[in-house]
C-alpha cells in the first residue's frame, strides 16, 4: 500500500514537472512567438463556438439628433488620406491604348507570409510589394520588414510589460488609408502610394504589365472547427500576374506559410477572384516610385482621380444590386459599397448612405441570419468605418454609439479592440454632451493605437489630453 501510494505521488509529481518545465519552455521567446498565435487562434474559435458572433445584431433607432456639444467637426477625410493630386499634364487622364500580353508573372518578388503574428496580412503585403521595388527598411530598425511596418501602423496596446508581437494582437486590422499613409511618409520609404475604388479586372492587368503590381483587399472564407464550417474575413492580397488562357490572377496569399510555399504564386480565377474583391468595393492600392508616376496614371486612365473612381464604384454597386441578380453575401457586398462609395464621394445628404446602410443591415438581419450560415459576414464592421461617417453626418449619434458597441461586444470577449470604432463612439458621445465618456473612449483608442492620429488631432480639437 505504501509503495501504491509512494508511486503516485511520483507521477503526481512527475507530471507536475512536466507542466513547470512546458510552461517555462513557452515563454521562451523563440517558441512563444510560434506557438502564442495558435493557442490565442485556437481561444477565439472556441469562444465563438460557444458565442457565435454572427447572431449578434444591431436595429438601428433612426432618430436624428442636434448636435448639443460642438466638437469643431474634423473634415470627413479624417480616417481617409490626403488627397493626391493629378499630375498637372495628366489632368485629363487616358488609358493607354496598347492592350496587355495575355499572360504575364511578374519575377523577383520575395514571399513574406504573416506566421506567428496576429491579424499580419496588412503589414505583410505591403512588405513584398516594397521589397519588390527594393526597399532597404526604415534606417536604423533592426526589425524585419513586417514588422517595421506593423510597429507604425498596428503596434499594439501600450502596454511594455508585453513583447511586440503580443502587443499588436489587440488591433484587428489595418485600415488602407493606414498602409498608404506608411509608404507616403518619407521617414519610412522613398516611394509612393494611392488607393482606388472601383477596380477591374482589365485594369488590373494592364497596372501588372505595366511593372505595378497591385495589393488588393478581398473576402476570404477561412476553415475553423471541423463542425463550425468556414467563417468570412478580410484579407489583403499582393497581384504580380495573370494568365489570361486559364482565366486565372497569380497573387501571393500571406495566410499560407512558408517553407511549403503553398501561398507563393497562389492562383485564383477571374471569377472567384472578382466574387471575394466584391468584398470591399473593388479597393486596390499601388505602391510605386516617384518617378513612375506619370507611367502609373497614365495606366490609370480615369482611376487617377479618386472621386471618378468612388463614383464608378458606387455606379457598379447600383448595377449589381439592381441587374446582376445577386444574392446572399454577394448582394450584401453590394449594398455595403453603396454606403462605402457615397461616403467616399462626400455626399451633401449623409442621409443618403445612413439609409443605405439601413437596407444593408436589414437584409443582413432578416435574409442572411435566418439562414443559420456561419459565412455570413459579421466580421464586416472590422473593417469598414462608411456607416459611422453616415451616421455621424446625419445627426444620427445614437445610432453611432449602438453601431460601436454591437461590433465591441464579440471582440471584447478576446480582450482586443477596434480603434475606430471607439472613435467614432467617443465622436458621438461628444455630439450628444456626454463629454466624459467621449474623453475615456477617445484615449482607449490612443491605449490600444499610440499612434492614432485622429484621435489625437480629435483630443487637440476638444482641448483635452491624451
Amino acid at each position: 500500500m505504501r509503495k501504491r501510494t509512494t508511486r503516485s505521488i511520483k507521477i503526481i509529481i512527475g507530471l507536475a514537472a512536466i507542466i513547470v518545465i512546458a510552461i517555462a519552455l513557452y515563454f521562451v521567446p523563440p517558441i512563444h512567438a510560434r506557438l502564442a498565435w495558435r493557442l490565442d487562434n485556437l481561444r477565439d474559435r472556441m469562444i465563438y463556438f460557444f458565442l457565435p458572433p454572427q447572431n449578434v445584431t444591431f436595429h438601428p433607432g433612426g432618430q436624428s439628433f442636434p448636435t448639443l456639444t460642438p466638437d469643431m467637426t474634423v473634415p470627413t477625410t479624417t480616417l481617409t488620406p490626403t488627397p493626391t493630386p493629378l499630375p498637372t499634364e495628366l489632368a485629363t487622364p487616358t488609358i493607354t491604348p496598347t492592350p496587355p500580353p495575355a499572360s504575364l508573372v511578374l519575377p523577383n518578388v520575395t514571399f513574406v507570409d504573416q506566421m506567428n503574428r496576429y491579424n499580419y496580412c496588412g503589414p505583410s503585403n505591403l512588405a513584398m510589394a516594397l521589397e519588390y521595388l527594393g526597399w532597404k527598411g526604415i534606417p536604423g530598425s533592426l526589425l524585419e520588414p513586417r514588422d517595421q511596418i506593423a510597429k507604425v501602423v498596428k503596434p499594439g496596446v501600450n502596454d511594455l510589460s508585453l513583447n511586440f508581437i503580443d502587443r499588436g494582437n489587440t488591433d484587428v486590422n489595418v485600415m488602407p488609408y493606414e498602409l498608404v499613409d506608411f509608404v507616403n511618409d518619407p521617414n519610412n520609404t522613398p516611394f509612393k502610394a494611392l488607393f482606388r475604388y472601383g477596380g477591374d479586372i482589365d485594369l488590373l492587368k494592364r497596372l501588372i504589365a505595366a511593372g505595378f503590381p497591385v495589393i488588393t483587399e478581398k473576402g476570404l472564407y477561412e476553415p475553423l472547427l471541423p463542425d463550425y464550417s468556414v467563417q468570412w474575413g478580410g484579407h489583403y492580397s499582393f497581384t504580380t500576374g495573370y494568365d489570361d488562357a486559364a482565366q486565372q490572377f497569380v497573387w501571393q496569399d500571406s495566410y499560407l506559410p512558408e517553407p511549403t510555399s503553398v501561398g507563393k504564386n497562389s492562383r485564383a480565377s477571374y471569377v472567384d477572384y472578382t466574387t471575394n474583391w466584391r468584398a470591399f468595393d473593388y479597393l486596390f492600392i499601388i505602391v510605386y516610385p516617384a518617378e513612375r508616376e506619370q507611367d502609373l496614371y497614365q495606366v490609370l486612365g480615369p482611376w487617377g482621380d479618386q472621386y471618378w473612381a468612388a463614383q464608378h464604384a458606387l455606379d457598379i454597386a447600383n448595377q449589381e444590386i439592381q441587374g446582376l441578380q445577386l444574392t446572399g453575401n454577394d448582394l450584401f457586398f453590394a449594398m455595403f459599397n453603396k454606403v462605402t462609395s457615397l461616403v467616399y464621394l462626400q455626399s451633401p445628404d449623409y442621409g443618403q448612405a445612413a439609409a443605405a446602410f439601413d437596407e444593408a443591415n436589414a437584409y443582413y438581419n432578416n435574409t442572411l441570419v435566418p439562414t443559420g450560415d456561419k459565412r455570413i459576414p459579421w466580421r464586416i464592421m472590422w473593417y469598414e468605418t462608411a456607416p459611422y461617417f453616415a451616421y455621424y453626418y446625419s445627426g444620427r449619434y445614437q445610432d453611432g454609439i449602438d453601431l460601436a458597441n454591437k461590433n465591441l461586444e464579440p471582440i471584447n470577449r478576446l480582450g482586443r479592440t477596434l480603434e475606430e470604432s471607439l472613435f467614432w463612439r467617443a465622436r458621438a458621445e461628444y455630439a450628444l454632451g456626454e463629454v466624459d465618456k467621449a474623453s475615456d473612449d477617445m484615449r482607449q483608442a490612443l491605449h490600444y493605437h499610440p499612434n492614432f492620429q485622429p484621435a489625437l488631432d480629435m483630443l487637440a480639437l476638444w482641448g483635452i489630453s491624451p
